[in-house]
């Protein structure tokens, strides 16, 4: 059958533009009240570092569903098929993100210890390590340069891809799948390369004397977790009305859920490597990093991400019947979303506080940048059919919800 000729309204539901409205309105409350708060309480450093936590996380759905959708063009599958263009819309919040690192460039000085006077820093130690890199890697020009360059990548790789899907919407649309498979291959390893790399900047310089060579994985793959967590939860919210409850069939949540296994066994490798290879060394300068958050409460933080973002989610999705059911595997992927948010705290709040500390802000500035990049996420969601039926490849799926 040709997928043109399939009689399926493509069109997303009106819920898209109930749920575009109703973020953008959570949104811009949490926005009022977190600048407002920062303003008058004067806690410009903890409301930056909140900030920081929020980017990080919807960068990691926004990057993880572009590094998800290259796969699937790699691989090809119903899976990835009909989940594409919420991968896509996800992908599309890249200029609007670009944008909201401006205010990460405005906070530099409250974040980055690297960026202050080497005159005003006493530690002995610390003004040594950054006599060698606040010199040389680690300054503010280079910081800059570095992201101009990570976001132009970023953007050109998600405006060729978005180009290109959309052409084939059009039935007199060439096919553009060796375009696709042609861009992904390198794409994917730019995307590897480039957000290691914004992962030192962005994140490990926080603590400029510390170091690790599996951060970068780490960062990635926690990214490639929230991203498709995030593609479950939209695409259970989508299930309750056509095209998307005549689309999604229990195969495809079944791959979903499979994937979303794969991704959390080999978040929890990594983490445990990092851990053993950076503990055996027992390195002063590396292992600090961990004495800070197995210390002051923070060790309870740590130990609740290894049951709660391994443990528990591992041992559900071994059941073959949850994976299959998108009304039981939506909550388990809201989990690891929410999940997500505590481990980047743990991640950054520990270089500012040795004692375990969560303000205000932590919770409402995160709420602010997550409702309004939903709200631009939702937007391009309803700009496009939610599968392009002029692409070979949909045939798969739409042919099944014909049937």
């Amino acid at each position: 059958m040709n997928a043109a000729q399939v009689q399926i309204d493509l069109t997303p539901p009106p819920i898209v533009t109930v749920m575009q409205r109703r973020s953008f309105i959570a949104g811009g409350i949490a926005a009022v009240i977190a600048v407002l708060g920062a303003l008058i309480l004067h806690q410009w450093q903890q409301f930056f570092r909140a900030y920081l936590i929020g980017f990080l996380a919807c960068q990691g759905i926004c990057l993880g569903s572009m590094a998800v959708l290259m796969l699937r063009h790699l691989t090809k599958g119903g899976w990835g098929m009909v989940i594409r263009r919420q991968l896509g819309a996800a992908m599309r919040t890249i200029p609007y993100l670009t944008l909201l690192f401006v205010p990460i460039l405005l906070g530099l000085s409250h974040l980055y210890i690297w960026t202050q006077p080497l005159e005003s820093i006493h530690d002995k130690k610390l003004h040594e390590h950054l006599e060698l890199v606040a010199t040389s890697y680690m300054t503010v020009k280079g910081f800059i340069i570095r992201a101009v360059i990570y976001f132009a990548i970023w953007n050109l790789i998600s405006f060729l891809l978005s180009k290109w899907s959309r052409e084939q919407d059009s039935p007199t649309s060439p096919s553009n799948s060796k375009k696709f498979k042609a861009l992904s291959g390198p794409g994917i390893i730019l995307y590897a390369f480039t957000i290691s790399f914004a992962g030192i900047d962005w994140i490990m310089s926080l603590d400029p004397t510390w170091s690790s060579t599996m951060f970068g994985l780490l960062i990635l793959i926690g990214e490639l977790m929230i991203a498709l967590a995030f593609a479950i939860v939209v695409e259970r919210i989508l299930y309750r009305y056509k095209p998307m409850s005549e689309l999604l069939k229990p195969d495809h949540v079944h791959d979903h859920g499979k994937l979303m296994l794969t991704f959390i066994m080999v978040w929890a490798y990594f983490s445990f490597s990092q851990w053993l290879i950076l503990w055996a060394g027992n390195i002063p300068e590396e292992i600090t990093w961990y004495i800070r958050r197995l210390n002051g409460g923070w060790q309870f933080v740590g130990l609740f991400l290894v049951i709660f973002q391994f443990v528990v989610p591992f041992v559900i999705l071994l059941s073959r019947s949850f994976k299959r059911d998108i009304t039981r595997l939506v909550w388990l992927a809201a989990w690891v979303i929410i999940m997500r948010f505590v481990d980047l705290l743990w991640l950054i709040e520990p270089n500012f506080s040795t004692s375990l500390t969560v303000t205000w802000l932590d919770i409402v500035v995160p709420v602010a940048i997550t409702g309004l990049w939903m709200g631009v996420f939702f937007r391009n969601l309803g700009s496009l059919p939610l599968v392009p039926a002029y692409d070979v490849d949909a045939n798969e799926v739409l042919e099944v919800a014909h049937e």
